[in-house]
Parts: structure tokens; sequence; C-alpha cells
């Protein structure tokens, strides 16, 4: 991706040096609203949420708006204030290069991240609009077609639609690249967040390129306003999303502080928990339960009057283990969160043909944890990490799913979670 991105760049730049920029007021304007765009995107944006926090940081970052909806609206810019557009697909490429660089000045002068990876699937995506819509509309191939009534606005949704698709599919591939996920699931999430700000830029960028065709550039910065508002919402959101998963993490933090489990615990729990799930296919929705889940799966252990050595579990009792399990239940049910969360918690002590598919994932990865570095542990990391894989095996005719073991072995040979195998 970033070759074919860096490749097609170059091209712009080099052909747009020879010819010179054509109607430059609109490559101005259109620039600068990509450049603040990105910007914004970049400067004091909240940090990326964990992933359980024993993995790696989800990929996807936040999105950017109103630099998508800027580049988009000019890849589909056919007149400015009734004149015909002179620019072509690679002055388009050139300006979105030139601004989304220019947007990074800033963010880097501060210290702040920069994510080249949403500025390559942003000069693919306006490529590929441009390339659909204006070699037909400088031919008048387009408007021999469909004329200039609501059949060309169609033709824009459409198209937006089918750049929005193929956004997801090269942010997608760009976080397998960069995590090793299954592909599936992540092309699953990125197709789910299109209704939202997706469907936002993609209407934006369209009533943009139609309103500028017949009234120059002045609105421009007018339709502008409803992506910043969007930005900051979704800013306010991530903000309190991640403010929400830190008190969770505080409180699964008790059964630590109280001497009940061994520091780090949870968060490693919760960490490779995540990990299998996205092995196995989970949603996003269904893979927030399971993290919340496995932060929370030992608080059960707080009404115990004597501590169970080392915070382990699995060794005791089938009775023993479904109380500590009933008992974190209703003490997750108190404290607000979801109630499949709870759900997870106190079904973890059952047999696994009877739970959910998070319990069966909570209780093999906190059975493996256990041990893996418990008082049961033996030998050297590696040795320990299959001798636990071999223990898990083996339970799998009534205590552990063998398609989740399997999966924490598939997750563990990457290196990422847990210890070397």
């Amino acid at each position: 991706m970033y070759g074919a991105a860096g490749a097609l760049a170059v091209v712009a730049l080099v052909w747009t040096e020879w010819h010179g920029v054509r109607q430059a007021e609109a490559a101005l304007a259109f620039g600068a609203l990509i450049a603040v765009g990105e910007a914004i995107r970049c400067v004091e944006a909240p940090p990326a949420l964990p992933d359980g926090g024993g993995g790696v940081p989800d990929p996807r970052g936040e999105p950017a708006p109103l630099a998508a909806a800027g580049a988009l609206g000019y890849a589909l810019l056919g007149r400015l204030g009734g004149e015909p557009a002179a620019h072509g697909v690679l002055q388009v490429v050139t300006v979105v290069v030139a601004a989304s660089l220019a947007g990074l000045v800033a963010p880097l002068a501060l210290g702040c991240p920069v994510d080249p990876g949403h500025t390559a699937r942003r000069v693919l995506t306006a490529a590929f609009a441009a390339v659909c819509f204006q070699p037909l509309h400088r031919t008048g191939r387009l408007a021999d077609w469909l004329g200039h009534g609501p059949f060309i606005v169609g033709y824009l949704l459409a198209l937006l639609a089918l750049t929005a698709l193929c956004d997801a599919v090269l942010a997608a591939a760009l976080a397998r690249a960069r995590t090793g996920w299954p592909y599936g699931p992540l092309l699953r999430d990125e197709l789910r967040s299109l209704p939202g700000v997706g469907a936002a830029v993609c209407a934006t960028a369209a009533v943009m390129a139609l309103t500028v065709a017949v009234a120059g550039l002045w609105p421009v910065p007018v339709l502008a306003v409803p992506l910043l508002l969007i930005q900051y919402s979704y800013r306010r959101y991530a903000g309190i999303r991640a403010t929400y998963r830190q008190t969770i993490a505080s409180l699964a933090r008790a059964t630590e502080i109280a001497g009940y489990t061994p520091t780090g615990h949870a968060r490693e729990v919760a960490g490779l928990s995540r990990a299998v799930g996205r092995e196995l296919g989970l949603s996003e929705p269904r893979l927030t339960v399971l993290e919340y889940a496995a932060l929370m799966h030992d608080i059960g252990q707080l009404s115990l009057v004597d501590p169970v050595p080392a915070g382990a579990t699995e060794p005791l009792p089938a009775a023993e283990q479904r109380k500590i399990a009933l008992l974190g239940g209703a003490v997750v049910r108190q404290t607000g969160v979801p109630a499949e969360v709870a759900l997870v918690v106190e079904r973890q002590a059952d047999p696994y043909r009877e739970q959910p598919l998070a319990a069966r994932i909570v209780r093999a990865v906190n059975a493996y944890t256990e041990l893996v570095s418990g008082p049961a542990a033996e030998g050297a990391a590696g040795v320990a990490a299959l001798r636990a894989l071999e223990r898990l095996r083996l339970a799998t005719a009534r205590d552990f799913d063998p398609v989740v073991v399997e999966a924490l072995a598939t997750v563990l040979s990457r290196g990422v979670y847990g210890r070397p195998r």
C-alpha cells in the first residue's frame, strides 16, 4: 500500500510540476481543508485504547472526516462556479499528497505521533474516486449518459459508497499487516463503522462537489463545520470510553491490591483473551465485553476469607470455583457495566459446552496464565508454556473448548502475547 501510494504521489508531483497547477484557487481551498483536517486529527488526539492492556494498540486510530471529505470533494469536482473544472486525476493526487504532508507539520513540531497509513489510504481512495469521475466528466460522456439532473447525484453517491468500501478494504489490510490479526473480523469492523462517520464524509463530499460547481468556493468552509462537530464528538466519545475502561481496570485491581491475585494478572488475561477473541473472529462490541469480563474475572475472590495461593482458582474444586464465579458476577452487576459482562464472569466455572464463547475464552486463558506463572509452573518459560498448553488440550473433554485452546496456541505462536513457546 505504501509503495503504490508513494509511486502514485511521485508521478503526480512530477506531472504537476511539468504542467503547472490549474485553477490554483480551488486547489488551495481544498488543500487547506485537507491540511486542517489532518492537523486536527493528530494534534491533541486521545490515545488509542490498548488492546486489552496486554497487546498492541488498536491500529485504526482516530478518523479524519474533514480531510477525507475535502479529498473526495476535490476528486469529484467537475465544475467550479459554473465553469468546467480544469484539474485532472494527477492534480487531485498532488493536492491530496501536498496538503496531507502540510497537515503533519504542526503535529510533528509538537511531538505528536503521526500515522502515514492514513495518508496512504487517503491518496489511494482519492485517486480511485478521481479516476472513476474525472475522465468521464471531462470527455462529456457522463453528461451524455446521465445528464445534469438527479441521475448525476445518484452516480456520485454510488461512486462514494464504492470508494468507502475500497477504503475499508485498505484499512483492514493495513491493520492486518501491522498486527497479524485475522483479516475477516478487521474488515467487518471497518464495514460496520461506515454508516456512521463514513456516511457523513460521503454525503458532505457529494454536497461539497455539487455546491462548489454552482456557487464557487465560498461554501467550502461552511460545509466543513458539521464535520468539525463530528470530529469533536468522536473525540469526546473516545475520551469517555478510555475513562470508562480505566475505571473498570482500576476496579479489577482490587484483587491485586488486597493480595488475592498477582500484580498484572488481570491485564495479562484481558490482553490475551482479546487476542484469542480476535483470532476467533469476534466483532468489536463482543471483544469489548470479553475484555471487561477478563479484567474482572477474579473479583469474586474478594469474598474468600483466606486468599488462594497465587490467586490460582483453576486447581480449586468445581463447587468452590462456581461459588467464586457467582459472587464475582453479583459484584460486577453492581458496577453498572453491561449485563453481558456479569454473565461471562459468573459462567466461567461451568462446563464449556454450557458456556458462552466469551466465558470459554476467559476460562482457558486464565488457566493458561496460572499454569505458566503460578506455583504449578515447571521449568523455563518456554517449557512451562508448552506444558500448560498440553494440560489444556488434555482437559478439552470437559473443561476447555478445543477450538479456543487451539486459537490460544495460534496467538502464542506469534510471539506477541504471552510467553514464547
